[in-house]
Formats: structure tokens, sequence, C-alpha cells
């Protein structure tokens, strides 16, 4: 299984992969970084067929974070598409009937963040919350799609997702939009690693779980969302454009703040983050200043 990571302090992030047998291999000589054009141009393939023919000169680094910060895997997503209320049990612990039609909505894109970034507690903020999702990237253009049979075709990867939300700014003051609770900086951790999707086949069967300060949080499986991958794209291909190095975030599972069962975040917390076969992200949360 190939794992594509990108390493470096923020803005300077050096693209790589590491092989089956954990060897880190630079790819800057085959891309700037790991971004919408180069997902486009089949890079993904590409890089694992110049890695085959013993093109990709090694990296003295794990690429787990020890040494070289690990940025997010992608860059500089142009889009952060959400989904909401997408499993059941979650649904019912936020009080709602499972929606009869998709809900969507936006993160901003600077919000993205690499899997061991400090995460920021907005100033005032007393409901800052943890989602675990599942983060699909997309490959290539999808519009106005036949049917969902033609969506994973349009994937490049999957990736470990971090939907952090603050809740009184998406409930209570939110103007009946939700991106006023998602989009404060840092709310989007994403890593450890982009798998690309002939990895991962159609993300559904994966077991994801969430913890806080080591205490169990999130613990379910991608098979128990309402609308898997497939028909999520096929869906949002009818109402907008999906870009190459886009961002989709498929929703998260019972057992966030919100429910009622567990506090919300407070500096110093730390939030860890898992999906099988897609690695595991750590946070601390920190106090965020004006």
């Amino acid at each position: 299984m190939l794992k594509f990571i990108r390493l470096g302090p923020l803005g300077s992030e050096r693209p790589a992969v590491i092989d089956d047998q954990g060897v880190v291999h630079d790819l800057s000589g085959l891309t700037a970084d790991i971004d919408g054009a180069f997902l486009a141009a089949g890079g993904l393939d590409a890089a694992a067929h110049a890695l085959a023919a013993g093109q990709l000169p090694t990296l003295d680094d794990p690429g787990d974070g020890s040494r070289a910060r690990l940025g997010a895997p992608i860059a500089r997503p142009t889009a952060v598409i959400c989904i909401g209320v997408n499993y059941a049990a979650h649904a019912a612990e936020s009080g709602a009937e499972p929606p009869a039609n998709t809900v969507i909505f936006f993160k901003h894109p600077n919000t993205v963040v690499g899997p061991f970034d400090d995460v920021r507690i907005p100033p005032g903020s007393t409901k800052t919350d943890w989602e675990v999702e599942l983060g699909v990237v997309i490959g290539t253009r999808a519009r106005y799609l036949s049917s969902p049979s033609d969506a994973l075709a349009h994937v490049a990867g999957f990736t470990v997702s971090n939907d952090v939300s603050e809740r009184a700014f998406q409930l209570e003051v939110s103007g009946g939009q939700w991106s006023k609770g998602k989009s404060s900086e840092t709310f989007n951790p994403l890593g450890p690693w982009l798998v690309p999707a002939s990895e991962v086949g159609d993300g559904s069967g994966r077991r994801l779980r969430s913890f806080v300060n080591g205490d169990p949080r999130q613990d379910s499986t991608t098979s128990d969302m309402i609308s898997g991958v497939a028909k999520l794209i096929y869906e949002l291909s009818q109402y907008l454009v999906l870009e190459p190095g886009d961002l989709l975030n498929t929703g998260t599972p019972q057992g966030v703040g919100l429910g009622g069962k567990f506090p919300y975040l407070v500096a110093g917390d730390v939030m860890e983050l898992e999906i099988d076969g897609l690695g595991r992200q750590r946070q601390t949360l920190v106090q965020g200043r004006p």
C-alpha cells in the first residue's frame, strides 16, 4: 500500500511517498507538490511507476512526523465540501431524523492543517467538538454524472479528516447555515496519508475511531454511512463541479460532544483519530488568540 505524504514546515512541504516496506521516497523530481494539477495528470499512478522503476530517491525520514513535520497530504484544496448527518446513530444523538435529502455545507479551505498540528480553540468558544471522518480527495473533474457507478473513477484517494466544529457558532448563531461553526483556523486536520483509491475501493467497511485524552469517543464503521462515497459524489455532481484536489468530508458517527455524553474540548486536551488502513492523527488543543 502506497502512502502519499508532505513533509516540512507549513507552506514549504515536500512531496513524498512511503512504499510497502515503510521506506520514504522523494517526489520532488516528479512534482512540486501533491495538488490538484498533480492528481489530474495521473500523478499517483506516475509515482507508482517511477517507484517500481527505482527512479525515486529515498529520504532519511520515517514519514511519521517524529522528525520532519507532516503536512496535510494534499496541498491547497480548492474546496472543502462536507456532508452533515450521514450516520443514523449520529443523527439520533443530535436529536435529528436522518435527512430525506443530503445535507451539504462547506469549510473554508484554509482550515486544512497537518495531522499533528495544534488545533486552536476560537476566542470565547465553549463548545469546540471533534469529528472523525473519512476524507475523499477528488482526482478528476466530476460534473453531472450519469449514475453513482461513474463516481469512484473520479476519486484519487482517501485520508483521515477531523471536521472540528464549534457548536454554538454552528447552531446558535448560524443564521441557518453551519459554516460559521466549521471554518475557524486549524479546524480541519488532515492525514497522515493519502492512500490511492485503488488500495481502498469504495471506502466502505473501514473502522473509524476517536479518542480524547486517551478515552474512547467514537467507534463505528464507514459501512454505517447513510449515503456511501459513490452516491455522495454522484449527488454532489448534480449541484456543483468537483475539481481535482477538492476534499470531501463524508460525515461523522456518534460519540461527539454535541451528543451530551462527553464534555466539549478545552485547551490542553488531546484528540486522536484513526481509520483502518488510513493511519492515525493526533492534535493538542490550544487557546486561540485574536
